[in-house]
């Protein structure tokens, strides 16, 4: 009995399933190739460790805060690998810096500073209004875990400022708000209106503000100020303009 020759249709169903097989195995293989992250490498990955912090001075900590707004105002941040510096700073934590700021929205200081996980602890409160809880996390910073920096920087334009200026109540705003009327009384009388109407009295207010708490931090910890005066933990403040993203650090 003679068999019937196989329909050439069905000699090509192997070859055309090896083919899609292949096919498939290759766009896998791509996909796996696209959606994987990139090595981290150099400063994708770089995060700070006891010893880069224990070998930090705080001019040099002060460099790395100036450097890394000029890149963000230039529009050339670090690439970091953030899953990678989240994985690696999980075991300890080394910032070179602790910077108070205000909680305002356009002024988030990590970016605007260009830091990464691990670099810098951030105390943000409106006004950048200095307390005892601030000064607490300020000494926890410096005496328990090393930063070399302490930056207290406010900016332009500044909400709480405004509210300050004008005599604003508000619940437990009210408080907070006369932290910073003090400052007022550092801006010389010729200045005028004194309202916050007038964006040059708010942000001269925002600057003596800030250096008033500078004089603060060494009243009211004597940790801190012992530290400052043996050159162990630096001291600055500086202004953030919201306006170009440029932050202007104090000579003093």
């Amino acid at each position: 009995m003679k068999t019937k020759p196989k329909s050439k249709h069905l000699l090509l169903v192997p070859l055309i399933a090896g083919m899609a097989v292949g096919v498939l195995a290759s766009a896998q293989a791509e996909d796996k190739k696209t959606s994987a992250p990139p090595a981290a490498t150099g400063a994708a990955l770089s995060v700070q460790t006891k010893e880069s912090q224990s070998a930090m001075t705080p001019q040099a900590a002060l460099t790395k805060l100036k450097e890394g707004n000029a890149r963000f105002v230039a529009g050339e941040l670090l690439k970091r690998n953030l899953p990678a510096k989240v994985r690696a700073t999980a075991s300890g934590q080394y910032p070179f810096a602790v910077i108070l700021s205000c909680l305002d929205s356009r002024q988030p200081i990590e970016i605007v500073l260009d830091q990464g996980p691990g670099d810098v602890f951030s105390a943000r409160i409106a006004g950048n209004v200095l307390n005892d809880d601030i000064l607490g996390s300020m000494e926890f910073a410096c005496k328990v875990s090393g930063a070399k920096l302490i930056a207290v920087i406010g900016h332009s334009n500044c909400g709480a400022i405004k509210g300050a200026v004008d005599g604003v109540e508000l619940g437990n705003l009210t408080g907070l708000l006369k932290k910073i009327q003090p400052a007022l009384a550092q801006v010389p009388a010729e200045v005028q209106p004194r309202n916050s109407k007038n964006l040059e009295f708010v942000d001269k207010v925002a600057e003596a503000h800030v250096r008033l708490e500078m004089q603060q931090i060494r009243e009211r910890s004597p940790i801190l100020r012992e530290m400052i005066d043996q050159g162990q933990v630096g001291l600055v403040g500086g202004m953030y303009d919201l306006s170009t993203g440029e932050t202007r650090f104090f000579d003093n």
